[in-house]
């Protein structure tokens, strides 16, 4: 009995290394592995190779040449025991056994298909007319109760004011006091300007300027003519026992500020309805937060409160519940 022993990387590799030296097929050895092999670490550390013994058979049915394999044969004998005429030849009979009941099975399908009753055609659904689409929207609009009316709305006066002629002010009147402290003041800052007063049915001081650098009066949103309308209050009144208000006005801005102050307080009371959360407001002085409450005292969707202390105290806008 004639062996061989052969070594290679992989075990087919050592197989076919020990056919060719034995000059046989793999039909006529058996095959013994004695090593399988190993790659080692990274392929470069501790890599052994496969070891195989090949047996030349005897005779085809040598039963101890079977018992001597530890492993059934490899792929590459299976590959070459395969017939491949047999597969194609039975794929071919199975289909022309199925072919004839196929026909029978599909004829019987298209006369059952036949022999069923047609469906009768879908009836589309009625359509719901609009205006009953329309009363069923509006009713959970129904069913919200009405707030309570609010209280009506006091209009904001507006006192009527007589001004008086330059030649006329008593320099000893609250009008002359506040006349000349505005005079000395407006030199003093360098601004030019003409300095006319008057008098409301209650005494109040109504003081209107008129110059050509009106803007430094003025200043941002109205603070210096408000710091200014402070200051004059502060001297008219000094050792006096009742209050006279001082109100200053120039180039009409306290009418251009209320308008705007109006239409402020509308827009904000439309955003607080449409997010349905509270607004509040930038800082004001008591009287520019007396605009806002009267301008919003007729619309029933809001109620207006002021918040804060001075000077930070603010309208707060929001909805009625």
């Amino acid at each position: 009995m004639k062996t061989y022993e052969a070594s290679a990387k992989t075990t087919e590799e050592a197989i076919d290394a020990g056919l060719a030296a034995l000059g046989v097929s793999i039909s006529d050895v058996t095959v013994q592995v004695i090593d399988e092999g190993s790659k080692g670490l990274f392929g470069l550390f501790g890599s052994r190779l496969a070891k195989v013994r090949l047996t030349v058979k005897e005779t085809e049915d040598d039963p101890l040449s079977l018992l001597m394999t530890d492993k059934p044969a490899p792929k590459a004998e299976k590959k070459a025991t395969r017939k491949p005429e047999a597969k194609p030849e039975k794929k071919a009979d199975q289909k022309a056994d199925v072919q004839p009941e196929a026909k029978a099975e599909k004829k019987a399908e298209e006369k059952a298909d036949a022999e069923k009753p047609a469906r009768p055609p879908r009836q589309p659904k009625p359509r719901q007319p609009k205006a009953e689409k329309r009363e069923k929207a509006e009713q959970p609009e129904q069913e919200k109760k009405p707030l309570p009316p609010k209280a009506p709305a006091k209009p904001l006066e507006k006192p009527v004011v007589t001004m008086i002629p330059a030649e006329e002010v008593a320099a000893d009147s609250a009008a002359g006091k506040a006349q000349s402290f505005l005079k000395e003041l407006t030199h003093l800052m360098g601004v030019d300007v003409d300095v006319a007063v008057g008098n409301d049915t209650e005494g109040n001081v109504f003081v209107q300027m008129t110059g050509d650098t009106l803007g430094i009066l003025i200043g941002r949103r109205g603070e210096t003519l408000d710091a200014l309308q402070y200051l004059t209050s502060l001297k008219i009144n000094r050792g006096q026992e009742g209050y006279t208000r001082v109100t200053l006005d120039t180039e009409n801005y306290r009418a251009k500020r209320e308008d705007t102050l109006v239409r402020l307080a509308n827009r904000m009371a439309n955003r607080a309805v449409k997010t349905g959360r509270k607004v509040s407001l930038e800082p004001m002085n008591p009287y520019e937060r007396r605009i806002i409450h009267s301008a919003l005292q007729a619309n029933e969707a809001v109620d207006t409160h002021s918040e804060g202390d001075e000077p930070n105290r603010h309208v707060v806008i929001t909805l009625r519940k």
